[in-house]
């Protein structure tokens, strides 16, 4: 199965220059976890998650209409394609460890956005995809990073 056949085509957008609230209200009034950036040509520059947008008010203590969507977003976003496999999109998803991957055509023009929960929803409805793989998965995405150091407390 193609990315294509699962990827969400509305998707709703911010400009870099854009304040953090554009996405927060993108998100609330849309149900999504995550607003693609993108440029003056459509072309994907990064993408926004809710818990960026909390973290980035907190570490600056700003409220969201303060700061440019930019200060919160991943320096640059992980895409695919929408003839990848879907066995392609979840490879990337366990290596970045993210949740959506932004779909962008041969000029890194957004056409759409592939969650976990897409690609979740069609392992349950027609078995086209693994559920063990989705769970694989699920289980890459939610380890803690090797880079993180973890302390023990006696």
């Amino acid at each position: 199965m193609r990315v294509e056949q699962l990827m969400n085509r509305d998707v709703k957008t911010c400009h870099a220059d854009h304040s953090a609230d554009c996405a927060a209200r993108i998100m609330w009034e849309h149900d999504v976890g995550a607003v693609p950036i993108i440029d003056g040509s459509g072309r994907v520059v990064s993408i926004v998650t809710d818990r960026d947008l909390c973290m980035a008010s907190l570490t600056q203590s700003k409220a969201l209409h303060e700061f440019p969507v930019s200060i919160a977003a991943v320096r640059k976003a992980i895409t695919v394609s929408p003839s990848d496999t879907l066995q392609a999109a979840e490879d990337l998803m366990r290596q970045h460890q993210i949740r959506r991957l932004p779909v962008t055509d041969r000029d890194g023009r957004l056409v759409g956005i592939l969650s976990l929960n897409d690609i979740a929803r069609q392992a349950s409805r027609r078995g086209d995809v693994s559920s063990d793989e989705v769970a694989r998965t699920l289980e890459a995405i939610s380890n803690r990073p090797s880079t993180v150091a973890t302390t023990a407390h006696a």
